[in-house]
Order: C-alpha cells, then sequence, then structure tokens
C-alpha cells in the first residue's frame, strides 16, 4: 500500500507542476510549450486520480492475509421457518436480520492482485456482502419469499465492482465471490465463518449446530 501511497502523491505533485509551467508559458506566450505541459498535467491528475480512488476503495475493504474468522452468526427460531440472525462482526456492532427458510448463505467480495500490480506489495481485501436464507426443497424455492440482506454500503469509489465491469482495463486485479455453502439453520446454532483467498467457510461452534449440520447431511 505504501507505494500505491507514493505513486499516487508523486503524480499530484507533477500534476501541480505541469499546471504551474503551463501557466507560466501562457505569460510568456509559449504556446507550444504550454500545450505540452498542459497536455502532461491532464495524464499527470488523471494517473493520480487513479491512484486516489484506487486508495480509497483499498482502504474500504478489509486485509485478507490468511485464513481468518469474519464473522460469528447465531440463530433463534421466530416461526416454523422464519429466524432471527445475529451477525457478529470483530469491531462492530451486532446486526439482526430476518431470514425465512431453512438454509442460510453468506457471500463475500474478494480482490487478488495479479501482475503488474503485484509490484504495489498489497494484500488481498475482502468485504463482507450479503447474507441470504433459502429453502432446500427446489419447488419452495421457486414460489415462497427469498430474504437477502445486504451487509455492507457501497464504498464511493468500488475497486471491485469497476474490475468486475471493466476487466480488460483492470487486468491486475481479480474480483471475485467468495461464497459459504449453504448451511442449515436451526434454533439456538452458533457457525463461526472463516474466509480464505477464495471461499467462506461456516463451521458449526456449539452443539445446536453441529446436530443441525448431521441431521442435514442424514437427509
Amino acid at each position: 500500500m505504501e507505494i500505491l501511497v507514493t505513486a499516487s502523491l508523486i503524480f499530484a505533485f507533477l500534476t501541480f507542476f505541469f499546471l504551474f509551467r503551463m501557466l507560466g508559458c501562457i505569460r510568456r506566450r509559449r504556446i507550444v510549450r504550454a500545450g505540452g505541459s498542459c497536455l502532461s498535467c491532464v495524464v499527470s491528475a488523471a494517473l493520480a486520480g487513479a491512484g486516489g480512488m484506487m486508495l480509497l476503495s483499498y482502504l474500504s475493504y478489509d486485509r485478507l492475509i490468511e485464513e481468518q474468522l469474519v464473522s460469528r452468526i447465531e440463530f433463534r427460531r421466530t416461526s416454523a421457518e422464519e429466524f432471527q440472525a445475529r451477525l457478529m462482526i470483530q469491531g462492530s456492532d451486532d446486526q439482526f436480520f430476518t431470514l425465512r427458510g431453512n438454509e442460510w448463505q453468506m457471500d463475500a467480495r474478494i480482490v487478488t492482485w495479479k501482475p503488474p500490480l503485484t509490484v504495489l506489495g498489497l494484500d488481498p481485501i475482502y468485504q463482507l456482502d450479503r447474507l441470504s436464507g433459502r429453502y432446500s426443497d427446489i419447488g419452495r424455492e421457486q414460489s415462497e419469499v427469498r430474504t437477502v440482506h445486504a451487509l455492507a454500503a457501497a464504498p464511493p469509489a468500488d475497486i471491485w465492482q469497476f474490475a468486475r465491469r471493466f476487466p480488460r482495463l483492470m487486468a491486475g486485479i481479480d474480483a471475485h465471490y467468495g461464497t459459504a455453502t449453504f448451511v442449515p439453520m436451526a434454533d439456538g446454532a452458533l457457525f463461526e465463518v472463516s474466509l480464505s483467498r477464495d471461499a467462506l467457510i461456516a463451521r458449526p461452534a456449539n452443539a445446536h449446530a453441529r446436530d443441525a449440520i448431521g441431521s442435514w447431511y442424514e437427509n
């Protein structure tokens, strides 16, 4: 990240340098040199802006160094096939969501770096994206109301979205979803959610969750 900050500052400095140089050339009526300085100023400003937007987006995500625990989630049954999910993320207030069905899934946005951007020394980054419930029965999944909740507000400059929409312009960025496979919901069940470099992993964290997983496999 230090290289990205340094590059952004250098291009910002060059922007002002070429701007003042252009103004000086205009005062001296050196039109050709003023045009060259204007072009250099525009290019430097564009690179500084791109670096600043990338830095802003990078800081809005969490760093992913290795497989790590990203959240814990606990379920309380409120009706036959409706649960209240309590999402616990370290450093944030607990969030509560209503999920319908008998299974749940969490998704995350993951950004990893490829050459030539690997020279910037950036760590992979992630952002928890959504939490959803579903029915294991396909017929009910097609007919019943689905529940999907956003877990993060979209940042003003989202490098993940940009890389997905314009992959040719962002050849050094790999933006993809990390998804935990569907896991059963059960009253009192507590799960821990870890994130590797390409997937979310939900693991039972108490007896209720382990029993739910065991019954689920038996079915």
